[in-house]
């Protein structure tokens, strides 16, 4: 979620649940999390049905409210699926063998018996040999360009003649945490707390530490290292130049006074999820960049609607008061510029990185793919906010795994679709394209570049199903597909079969694409798992009874699908009022005693779990911690609000002189061999 004012965790329910607001900071008094629309209603107009009514008509269709209070609030909540595959579990070999980690609340991390966790790049960190010391006192936009940025989201790698043991590591920077970073500007007084106002220099810092990192690393006697001569080494900020291309390449709306071509932009933001392509190329996915704007449009101005929909301007950043691009008032085209998946060539450090419009623009979550059987190639993604949407774009041309300077333009030419869920338990992927159905010049798209500058719109008017918030979407390589939807506290519609008023632990819907071809207009979905703690009835959580009391979880964000298959799910909300627990990575049982889960790792205090990333040979998993110690007063252990001067932890260094560094962790078995078995 985007930094911006946000409020407390949320009010306690009668039966002792925590009401998550989604994905909000721990603090109520700093600008935190990811700049969602934590504090608003979702932005989508439509009254196209909801998954949650979906969801409530296909169960009670299909007549699954039968039986007891207990057989009910089952029936309603898990997938015929698993139901079928239950009875049989429990004779099949569980595919994850470790000893779970204790779910809690403490300053450190923790991972399963048996692994190291070491930490291989922090906040600061040099990215080049010349890159200088990290001195938290004394930052400047220079130093910060050189060295590693903040909030580590996505993590990628990207081997080094097919070494599971030598690569490159991308990682994006998602956003920053003003209060955490810089020395000497909170104020507490009376138990209130401010913050001072941004200056230019604190402001460049910030648009420095966004971005992404690209760096080689090795594995030297077991253990992780990053090679900081390593030729390739580069860090991508919120000023690097880019090529936007594709449909909207060049169009008057993208057009502005620095760039009267609308093919060239500075920088890229909020980079949230990503994805590698089989090309080997590295993408950020830009999500929640309305933040990053302040100022009006003029009245009448014809870009109003489309900002509208998109929550543009926000204000969360300062950023527009010492650069007039951010600033609508002054570049009103500014933020069509924002909301693409950029694609980067991470063999030529010198490579343009390219923002390619054929895939739409929203608030993007992650781009995962795969080559599909014809060898077109498929990607998946996620439209993070309340009521928004799942997509997947499919290539014109086809991959050449021989040839990849043909696959280099690739993600400019193919068709983007839009998913519709039926209570049916189909799902139709409807196309995204100009002149077909509504899409049209009577309705405001002239042309497909309209249709990808304004695809939440498109969207609503093909009746696209508005969704729980969808983050990480990943592909299987035997057509099933799985989509993590974090939660909606603002869902009003409560019924037997869908029992939760607000959904505020999330979900996992798990998708079979027809024939195995993700290429397909038709598909069919089942819910794979609600989330939230199973020993609490009216959350209607679907564990199965295999799960323990650690290995239940809420607000599924990330994911990943390791080379045996397995589902690992890394999340974004769980607290120690809401939850009792830190934010983790967990090991879900897709096949057998469906869907069994099981805590890996767990996270510090006030800190995100991202990534997560194994390695092909499966040696090693790459975890991102993002924002540590962002909150302190709902933890008992702490009790106040958590600042660079008073922190809740001091993870990773544990040094008075060092603040708190989000950072990712490199996790190894001791002793070598596979995670997880």
């Amino acid at each position: 979620m985007g930094p911006g004012p946000s409020r407390p965790r949320g009010t306690r329910f009668d039966n002792g649940v925590d009401e998550m607001s989604d994905k909000t900071s721990n603090q109520s008094v700093f600008r935190t999390s990811r700049l969602e629309e934590a504090d608003g209603d979702g932005l989508n107009p439509t009254s196209n049905r909801t998954m949650g009514e979906i969801i409530a008509a296909r169960f009670s269709r299909r007549g699954f409210l039968r039986g007891s209070l207990a057989a009910t609030a089952i029936a309603a909540t898990v997938s015929p699926m698993a139901l079928m595959t239950a009875g049989k579990a429990k004779a099949q070999t569980a595919k994850f063998s470790f000893t779970e980690v204790e779910a809690g609340v403490d300053a450190t991390h923790h991972v399963a018996e048996g692994y190291d966790a070491d930490i291989l790049l922090r906040w600061g960190d040099a990215v080049f040999a010349d890159s200088p010391d990290f001195d938290p006192a004394n930052q400047t936009p220079e130093a910060q360009a050189r060295q590693f940025g903040y909030n580590n989201d996505y993590v990628g790698f990207i081997p080094i003649d097919g070494s599971s043991e030598h690569g490159m590591l991308v990682v994006n920077h998602e956003y920053t945490n003003e209060h955490l970073m810089f020395p000497g500007i909170v104020t507490v007084v009376d138990g209130k707390v401010e913050v001072a106002p941004a200056d230019r220099k604190r402001v460049d810092i910030e648009m420095a530490a966004h971005g992404g990192t690209i760096v080689e690393i090795r594995k030297d006697g077991g253990k992780w290292q990053v090679v900081r001569d390593g030729a390739r080494n580069r860090r991508i900020t919120s000023t690097t130049e880019m090529e936007l291309t594709g449909p909207a390449a060049g169009h008057d709306r993208l057009k502005t006074s620095a760039d009267a071509t609308g093919t060239k932009v500075l920088g890229t933001i909020n980079n949230c999820a990503g994805g590698v392509t089989p090309w080997g190329t590295y993408i950020m996915a830009e999500e929640n960049f309305h933040g990053y704007f302040i100022g009006e449009l003029p009245e009448g101005h014809p870009e109003a609607e489309n900002y509208k929909r998109y929550g543009v301007p926000d204000g969360s950043y300062a950023w527009g008061n010492f650069h007039e691009r951010f600033d609508v008032s002054k570049e009103p085209n500014e933020p069509n510029r924002f909301g693409w998946v950029v694609e980067v060539d991470v063999a030529d450090p010198n490579s343009v990185p390219k923002k390619r419009t054929a895939l739409g623009r929203f608030k993007h979550e992650g781009a995962e793919s795969i080559v599909n059987k014809d060898g077109r190639v498929v990607f998946y993604l996620g439209d993070d906010e309340r009521f928004d949407y799942v997509y997947k774009f499919v290539t014109a041309g086809t991959y050449d795994e021989n040839d990849r300077a043909a696959n280099m333009n690739l993600l400019d030419e193919g068709t983007l679709y839009v998913a519709k869920f039926e209570e049916a338990g189909t799902v139709t992927w409807m196309p995204l394209v100009h002149g077909e159905g509504p899409l049209t010049a009577e309705n405001g798209f002239a042309s497909q570049a309209d249709v990808v500058i304004e695809t939440r719109r498109a969207a609503d008017l093909l009746g696209a199903t508005p969704m729980d918030r969808p983050e990480d979407i990943e592909p299987h390589g035997d057509g099933r597909v799985y989509v993590m939807l974090t939660n909606n506290t603002r869902r009003k519609e409560a019924n037997a079969a869908n029992p939760r008023v607000d959904n505020a632990f999330g979900h996992i819907i798990e998708i079979n694409e027809e024939g195995g071809d993700f290429a397909s207009t038709e598909g069919r979905w089942e819910i794979l798992l609600k989330c939230g703690d199973p020993s609490v009835a009216e959350v209607g959580a679907t564990f199965s009874t295999e799960t323990t009391r650690n290995g239940w979880f809420g607000m599924p964000d990330n994911c990943a699908v390791d080379s045996d298959g397995r589902l690992w799910v890394s999340t974004d909300g769980n607290s120690p009022k809401a939850t009792g627990r830190t934010d983790g990575l967990w090991a879900v049982e897709t096949e057998g005693e469906r869907p069994t889960s099981k805590l890996f790792f767990r996270v510090p205090i006030g800190a995100e779990m991202c990534g997560p990333l194994p390695t092909p040979d499966l040696t090693t998993f790459f975890v991102a911690v993002q924002h540590p110690a962002d909150g302190g007063d709902d933890w008992e252990g702490f009790g106040r609000p958590s600042y660079y001067e008073d922190l809740s932890t001091r993870w990773p260094d544990f040094r008075d002189d060092m603040p708190v560094r989000p950072a990712v962790v490199a996790i190894t078995r001791q002793g070598g061999g596979k995670i997880g078995v």
